[in-house]
């Protein structure tokens, strides 16, 4: 494992947001949503496009809180500009369990 600086751990913009809407990507090569997440007053509302449909169907993430990398530079994914990257871990069988909180958070606020 590489040893970082507290410094280079500043530079990544991990923020609270909640997803608003959710739908399949229907041009997806793999399984996936479109999400939309709400990033509060500053950041606004932000696209992503997630891996995420065998834990999830699209109704129950909304209003879910997640935490996203918001500083990358947007990308297209099967036709979508996914301008942030939803947390996750895999789990024993590979499959993504979204980062989330255990109390709801003020969208937007920052990873400490």
């Amino acid at each position: 494992m590489d040893i970082i600086e507290w410094s280079d751990f500043e530079k990544v913009e991990l923020r609270v947001g909640t997803i608003v809407e959710a739908a399949p990507n229907e041009k997806a090569r793999k399984p996936a949503y479109v999400l939309k997440v709400d990033l509060g007053a500053e950041l606004g509302l932000r696209t992503s496009s997630a891996q995420i449909t065998d834990h999830y169907e699209p109704d129950a993430l909304i209003g879910r809180q997640v935490l996203c990398v918001c500083n990358f530079e947007p990308k297209r994914i099967a036709g979508v500009k996914s301008e942030v990257l939803v947390t996750g871990a895999h789990d024993a069988e590979g499959r993504v369990v979204l980062a989330g909180f255990e109390h709801p958070v003020p969208n937007g606020t920052r990873l400490l």
